[in-house]
């Protein structure tokens, strides 16, 4: 990963050593108050920004705990040993160390790829806490890499080179003729990256002089081709090499770095993103990740629109169409067909790395356009879902797990034995997983609140406090959220006048409310957006937010009758302890209940017994299954069924059988085709409507509530207008009313033309209000 991109972090001061002192020594859980090297130029575009680390404590929870054990992790790695490839390679003395095994083991081709993961956390440790002993052993291995360096001559290696490989492997890729499954620029961008956050975060000179080295190294060693050769070279996974390196044009202001970083843009991947073509499936997933966080640092460096098309483009495919449930991507390491989620359940599925990097970008285009509340749906989702879950919680040293396995009786910690196990370990794994675990579990404060002048975001709800300095202002947050729907945020300190406090009302909720000192708000709280708080404020203002939360089930895209039980942010598991399962359990959906009120647990009946459920990030130590057989179960039934309009006889269809978002549905004749087709997804006490066609479900355009309204299909992305409730007529007939609006679907002016308009109207009797569900055989 590269590092947290700079122009996130407040400015507290200019560039140079910029180490409080009063962090020096701090205990590990107080506010550190270590103050970034501030970048040279400032981001294009932004419409918020991210506190330093330092501003913002988790004060207890699942998050908290996951963030103990990796700092106890960091502080006992042994930092000889992780200087062991970087001396034997650089002709230094190992200085009597042991060596590490797995995938930094000295005859492993991309040894030496995770130090920079290292680097990064124990810099993030450092700036969030004030640990010394992190800051002491990323100075330490910075001052080593100088000296590894400063022996290029004597190695042979050119100036400001630095890996645990010789330099010849980057001929051999110029040449095409790399075999031994190195990927070079994957390693070289790790160890930037982490040397550029131990000199924004710690302040070390030593870490820039060595960084802009290596960096140099980069451009030399770049330069040098043709645009067709370096394209070439573009064809072995490089890692985030155009991102860090824009990071370091941002830190410096050289421009010399964006040049360097640019030759990394891969058309044969930038191309088909920039016109919005889907052509992910083959590829390997985490490889190209990060080349999206670059297109988004590069247009903040450049106002280039062509990046930015690029990152969200390449963000709403993965996320609309090649995501699981939990929030994770790919099976074994590769992205499939667009919306082909059933059918990839294994073993192998939901690599750690693919989240981490998709929450990376997420963040990146979420402080473009802090108004789009979908951004961090999805990054709560996976957070909780995937990252938080994939940390051992029985290991002190919490160590992670590579897949997440969706297959039904998987277990984690059970899959592909990389290097030395199926969790890490203390120093014979080290993959590129357990690298990016290091790294996400001492940033987990990342996105919890953020800012633009005088207007506070809240963005994710757990307990965490906030200290505003720059305004006197400290927020905490106190909750046991997800196992309650609550939580309250008090505002201390100099907090008169009037300023603006916005909070996310996920799409998953209906009927938030908002209170203030216990009186509730008049403000628009409507799912997929941010609540609007503004007021004069005064010391001890107590904001409580209600989120409401319901079973939902979630299908997968390309199976309605596979689907995923999800309660409000979380997806529930079905544990079935030392049990293997051959297939899916076939779930009764209606027999869904909470057990518990301090804690979510749940009971259900699947294949005709009972299993408890629990949110899966704590499934641990058992099999479980994450996704259901659910055919048959409530109105939906087996199969699919046609729309039959009671006043035209026409039958509901998506216009151009088209399969985009925002396809307009209309009625037609029933000809057969697939689009005219709707699998009825049980939702509660309401139903999604799924077209057999695109996949999508049937919703309301902009989640309007007037009449006239037209009807669409869009990703389910969880908003209520895209639940309906049936209400039996008596005649064979049904009203099908919007859950978000109370409206109906019906067609516009009462058409009974082909091509007439669905739109939602209201219940005024007219019969093209109502509709026939005719089965399909």
């Amino acid at each position: 990963m590269s590092s947290p991109s700079v122009s996130r972090r407040q400015l507290l001061q200019a560039a140079g050593v910029a180490v409080a002192a009063s962090a020096v020594g701090q205990a590990a859980g107080t506010s550190a108050a270590v103050a970034a090297v501030a970048p040279a130029r400032a981001d294009i575009g932004v419409s918020a920004y991210l506190f330093d680390l330092g501003q913002v404590q988790l004060t207890s929870g699942r998050w908290l705990d996951n963030q103990n054990r990796t700092l106890s992790y960091l502080r006992f790695v042994d930092v000889n040993r992780m200087l062991y490839n970087f001396r034997a390679n650089h002709r230094l003395s190992t200085n009597g160390a042991a060596s590490n095994g797995g995938w930094d083991a000295p005859s492993f081709p991309f040894r030496t790829h995770v130090q920079g993961h290292f680097l990064t956390a124990w810099a993030q440790a450092y700036a969030l806490l004030g640990d010394t002993t992190c800051r002491d052993k990323a100075t330490f291995m910075v001052a080593e890499l100088a000296k590894c360096q400063a022996n290029n001559g004597a190695a042979g290696f050119g100036a400001g080179y630095l890996s645990g490989f010789p330099e010849s492997d980057f001929s051999a890729l110029e040449a095409r003729t790399l075999s031994n499954g190195n990927v070079p620029y994957y390693c070289i961008h790790k160890t930037l990256a982490g040397l550029l956050d131990v000199w924004r975060l710690i302040g070390s000179t030593q870490a820039r002089d060595v960084l802009l080295a290596l960096a140099g190294w980069v451009d030399q060693r770049t330069s040098r081709l043709s645009s067709s050769q370096m394209q070439n070279v573009l064809g072995t996974e490089f890692g985030g090499m155009n991102a860090v390196l824009t990071d370091i044009y941002q830190q410096t202001g050289d421009g010399r770095w964006l040049t360097t970083a640019q030759r990394f843009d891969h058309a044969a991947v930038f191309t088909p993103l920039a016109s919005n073509q889907d052509q992910l499936n083959g590829l390997h997933a985490n490889t190209q990740v990060p080349k999206w966080i670059g297109a988004a640092r590069e247009y903040k460096a450049t106002g280039t629109t062509r990046y930015r098309d690029i990152a969200n483009n390449a963000w709403n495919m993965t996320v609309n169409a090649h995501t699981y449930a939990i929030g994770g991507n790919s099976q074994a390491e590769h992205f499939r067909a667009p919306n082909a989620i059933a059918g990839y359940l294994g073993n192998d599925t939901c690599e750690h790395c693919n989240t981490f990097n998709m929450l990376k970008l997420t963040r990146e285009l979420w402080l473009l356009n802090p108004g789009q509340a979908s951004y961090m749906d999805f990054y709560e989702r996976a957070l909780f879902n995937h990252v938080i879950g994939a940390q051992n919680p029985a290991d002190a040293h919490g160590h992670i797990t590579y897949f997440t396995p969706l297959r039904p009786g998987g277990r984690r910690g059970v899959g592909p034995a990389w290097g030395g196990g199926t969790w890490s370990t203390d120093y014979n794994s080290f993959w590129c997983c357990q690298g990016t675990g290091v790294e996400v579990n001492t940033s987990l404060v990342d996105a919890i609140y953020s800012y633009n002048g005088t207007t506070l975001f809240v963005n994710l709800f757990q307990p965490a406090t906030l200290n505003w300095s720059q305004r006197g202002i400290t927020v905490t947050q106190t909750t046991s959220y997800p196992a309650s729907d609550t939580t309250t945020l008090q505002v201390t300190g100099s907090v008169g006048g009037s300023w603006t406090m916005r909070i996310r009302i996920p799409s998953w909720t209906s009927g938030a409310t908002i209170s203030v000192n216990g009186t509730q708000q008049s403000v628009d709280t409507t799912p997929g957006s941010y609540a609007t708080l503004t007021r004069s404020w005064t010391s001890g203002d107590t904001v409580t937010v209600r989120l409401p939360m319901r079973v939902v089930m979630k299908a997968a895209n390309d199976n309605a009758n596979v689907a995923a039980i999800t309660y409000g942010p979380v997806v529930l598991s079905g544990n079935y302890g030392n049990t293997s399962l051959s297939s899916l359990p076939a779930l009764t959906t209606s027999s869904i209940a909470r057990t518990g009120t301090s804690a979510l647990t749940f009971t259900a009946t699947a294949d005709n017994a009972t299993v408890n459920l629990i949110p899966f990030y704590d499934a641990q130590g058992h099999n479980y299954t994450v996704y259901w057989n659910v055919s048959g179960q409530g109105t939906g039934g087996t199969g699919s069924y046609r729309l039959v309009n009671a006043a035209s006889g026409l039958v509901l269809g998506i216009q151009n059988m088209s399969t985009a978002d925002g396809g307009l549905a209309l009625q037609w004749t029933d000809n057969g085709t697939a689009d005219h087709n709707w699998v009825m997804v049980p939702d509660g006490s309401a139903v999604r409507f799924r077209n057999v066609n695109s996949g999508k479900v049937l919703g309301v355009e902009n989640m309007s509530t007037a009449d006239g309204a037209r009807i669409l299909q869009w990703s389910d992305n969880g908003t209520a207008d895209h639940r309906w409730t049936l209400v039996d007529n008596g005649d064979g007939t049904y009203k099908i009313r919007n859950v978000n609006s109370g409206k109906l679907l019906a067609i516009q002016n009462n058409s009974t033309a082909n091509g007439a308009q669905a739109v939602q109207d209201s219940d005024n009797g007219t019969a093209d209000n109502r509709w026939r569900l005719v089965r399909n055989s």
